[in-house]
């Protein structure tokens, strides 16, 4: 693996870049993508960034969050991915990431345990959000952290850490956040785009599933299933259910949360939460999934009481 100085000078000599995000975005891969264009933009190196889908609202509000595009409109030197543990996590763009990428400079930015060094250069270390990685890497470039740098990075951290809540935040997490502070980012307002902004249909829709939590392993395994119907009859994208899974990890019983998101018949996405004793990231590799040991996520096929018996198995394993 490279150091983030390694990676710093690599970027440095750059004349253009293509920054890759993962599929169903968060404030975190947004926030990276945010920050790191800007530093280029300020360097006269030019910049795109790429994602496969939109860009939920509730993480839009920040200047630049609308120039992300579906496909790049010019060739590349470097293609940069932040926050993807793998390059499937490129979703639609994964194909054209996998052609440029042995005729380019590919770079590898992220804080996974799981991540796969995917890239020619890769600097991977586990924290609470990326967003300290990347703040890390614009220190090394030597880039200032104006506002619009802070506002970026401290979406990323407040989201990916849920709002500074998560096990793995540390001293170096609110370090990172402080100089974003005194950076000028406008900390309560994007606390509240971020955490706490939600729809009147939202609201029903978060209400409606934790009313139906279901409970196993004499209540330490929580679930909450969110139908495709539960959606569609309020007119929500899947980007409302953020924030769902953590509900539950408040219950004194519970380790382990999970929620899970009905794609189509026979598919659900699943997003897995623990208080500490268990490692969800090996419970989601179990299933083809994978994150961090506090948070992961995987894909399920099949029918929903049966999956509930194989997710209750492999959380029991970890318990």
């Amino acid at each position: 693996m490279n150091t983030i100085g390694e990676i710093a000078e690599v970027l440095k000599k750059l004349k253009s870049a293509a920054i890759f995000t993962h599929t169903r975005p968060d404030g975190d891969t947004v926030g990276c993508a945010l920050a790191l264009c800007r530093a280029f933009s300020l360097r006269n190196v030019r910049c795109e960034m790429l994602n496969d889908g939109e860009i939920p609202p509730k993480i839009a509000f920040l200047e630049g969050a609308d120039r992300f595009l579906r496909a790049p409109k010019f060739d590349a030197e470097a293609y940069i991915c932040v926050d993807c543990s793998d390059d499937a996590r490129l979703g639609e763009l994964q194909r054209l990431f996998a052609r440029g990428a042995a005729k380019k400079i590919t770079v590898n930015i992220d804080h996974h345990i799981s991540n796969t060094r995917f890239c020619q250069y890769n600097f991977v270390r586990e924290r609470a959000s990326n967003c300290e990685n990347v703040a890390e890497l614009l220190r090394a470039m030597g880039h200032p952290l104006d506002k619009q740098t802070a506002d970026a990075l401290l979406m990323g951290m407040v989201t990916d850490s849920g709002g500074f809540t998560h096990g793995d935040v540390n001293g170096d997490s609110f370090r990172e956040a402080a100089l974003c502070a005194d950076a000028g980012a406008d900390v309560a307002a994007i606390y509240y785009e971020t955490m706490k902004k939600q729809t009147r249909a939202r609201a029903g829709l978060y209400a409606a599933t934790v009313s139906r939590l279901r409970y196993f392993l004499d209540g330490r395994l929580a679930v909450a299933v969110v139908p495709q119907e539960a959606l569609a009859s309020r007119g929500l994208k899947p980007d409302a259910t953020e924030g769902i899974v953590d509900f539950a990890l408040g219950v004194d019983c519970v380790e382990v949360s999970v929620c899970l998101l009905e794609v189509k018949k026979g598919q659900y996405k699943a997003s897995l939460r623990s208080k500490g004793r268990a490692n969800v990231n090996e419970v989601a590799r179990t299933f083809g999934g994978g994150g961090h040991i506090l948070a992961s996520g995987c894909m399920f096929f099949g029918e929903e009481e049966e999956i509930l018996d194989r997710l209750s198995y492999a959380v029991s394993q970890q318990l």
